[in-house]
Formats: C-alpha cells, structure tokens, sequence
C-alpha cells in the first residue's frame, strides 16, 4: 500500500473514533510528514484523499479541519415541485463560497437540492446561464445610501470598498468577466451608476467615465481574485501559508547567494528580523488611497487648464 494511504488511513480512524471531532483542525502537512517521516508532498496526498471522500475540508490560513456531520448540510428542499430559480441559484452559491466555482455543476446543485438532474432545467439553459444569475444575485447583495455623499472620491471610495466586500464575501466572483468583455447583469450596472453620476458632474466625457468605472472595479477585482487563489492552492497542495514559506527557502536562499541582487537581498534580510505579513484588506486599501490621490491630481490638472 502506497504510504500517503497509510496515512490518510490513519486520519480517517481518528475521525471515526471521535479523536478528531468536527470542527478540529487537523495536523498540518509538515507535522504529518514529521510525525511519518515522509516527504511534504506524500502527506498533502493524504490530506488531498481524504478530503476527497469529504471527512476535512480546507479553511484558508486555517488548514483542513474535520467536517462531521455538524458541517453536512442537508438539502432544504427537496420536494421537486418546490424547487424555484431563486432556491436553485441560492444553491449554487452555496456550494461556490464553499468549494469554488469549479465545484459547481448541474449535479452538484441537484444533489445539495435533493431534486431530480433534470429539474433545475426547467429554470435555466444550463450552468453558463446559472453561474450569470448566480454573479447577478452576488452583486445585488450590496447596495448604495439613498442619501449618499456627493462628491467624486467618497462615492468611488464607496464603490471600491463594497466591491471588495463582496469579492471577499463570495471569492468566485472575482474570477468571472474581464476587462474586454464586461458581464451584462443588472445588479453590477447599479454598482456602475454610483460611480458614473459624480463623474459626469465633472465634466468627463463618456469615454474618460467608463475609463475611471472600470478602472475601480477592475483594480479591485485584481486585488481580490487572490482570494479564492489562495484557497486553490491550499486545497490542491494541502500546504498552508507558512507550510509553502518553509518549502521555498532554499530557493529563495539559493538567489540571494547569487549576488545579483543586492536590493531584493537586503530587503529579504530585513524582512527575516522584523517579519512581514501580507495583509490583503491592507494592500486593497493602500493600492486604492494611491489610485484615488492619482486621480484627484487628474481632474485638479483639468479644472486649472480650463476643462473643470
């Protein structure tokens, strides 16, 4: 038997003889191949099985904790004729915050539902039109003050900070739509015309209004797709934050040692002593207070060449 089998064998009778309750975290991969004396790789293959019968599931920069029956969720509606497109898209984002985009499927919907495979086809086209109403209902979740602030900045500030509310709220989203082919929802064009009222205000023409719109959600959006990123990459590798530090060191040791780049050296060397963590609610906030101060000395150059 392969060793990662023995070791996730192992896990899955602590589960069941109540070593391991749910809710509990579970050994990390670097204990695991401690405790084992195997290779990272060998113990994020057990981690890796084991979810896959789903007895652990993965918390970003918490690592995988055990399901057990308090996290199984049991469908809610699962009388046929009660299923709606509501209940059905509701269902789907469910499953999306949960495990990624990836994850959903017309069968994964329709067994959290506990309905018929051919059921949620009498709402929707298939997955394409789904995952639409699913990003439509997402960007609906927030809105604006009737009595909102009315200069340009606190509105984009606003529209900023609420796009990435949502973004962390449901970290699929971010990864849905580009620049060059915007998604046609209704609720993401509300978000579009809080920001468009003050900028016409000012005077910008329609192409300078959209430039600025899609530069705040686009930028934000950057930001955010790291979010569910990250949550890939631990669930893939079964490797946490700290875990993927610890197996790049002799790489990054092995290009300081070159020499060639005494900046980035002494900067890492600095960060070894005093420590650094990578915040993303911090660097969203720095990267918009500079985008914003940008664009404050754009429009104060407008007004002082007569254009204001």
């Amino acid at each position: 038997m392969p060793r990662y089998m023995d070791i996730a064998a192992e896990l899955k009778r602590r589960i069941s003889e109540g070593e391991l309750l749910p809710g509990a975290k579970v050994p990390s991969v670097r204990k695991l191949a401690a405790e084992w004396g195997v290779a990272t790789a060998t113990a994020a293959k057990a981690l890796a099985a084991v979810s896959q019968e789903g007895l652990i599931h993965a918390e970003p920069r918490s690592g995988f904790v055990v399901t057990g029956t308090k996290n199984v969720r049991t469908p809610k509606w699962s009388r046929q004729h009660d299923l709606t497109r509501d209940r059905l898209v509701r269902a789907a984002i469910e499953i999306a915050d949960a495990e990624g985009l990836t994850a959903v499927s017309m069968r994964s919907v329709t067994a959290r539902l506990g309905v018929a495979t051919m059921a949620p086809y009498r709402h929707v086209k298939g997955k394409d039109e789904l995952v639409l109403l699913m990003a439509d209902a997402a960007f609906g979740e927030r809105g604006y003050p009737t009595k909102g602030p009315t200069d340009w900045r606190p509105r984009l500030e606003l529209a900023a900070r609420t796009f990435w509310s949502l973004f962390k709220r449901h970290p699929w989203l971010a990864q849905l739509g580009t620049i060059t082919r915007p998604l046609p929802l209704p609720n993401l064009t509300a978000h579009s015309e809080w920001m468009l009222v003050p900028l016409a205000a000012l005077g910008l023409s329609a192409a300078e209004m959209l430039d600025i719109t899609v530069l705040i959600f686009s930028y934000t959006q950057g930001i955010a797709i790291h979010l569910e990123r990250e949550q890939q990459a631990f669930s893939s590798s079964g490797m946490s934050d700290e875990d993927w530090l610890d197996s790049t060191e002799g790489a990054i040791q092995a290009i300081t040692a070159m020499g060639r780049f005494p900046t980035f050296t002494k900067m890492i060397t600095a960060l070894n002593v005093d420590g650094y963590d990578l915040i993303l609610d911090d660097l969203f906030e720095q990267g918009l207070r500079a985008l914003l101060d940008g664009l404050a000395i754009r429009f104060a150059d407008r007004e002082n060449q007569g254009h204001g």
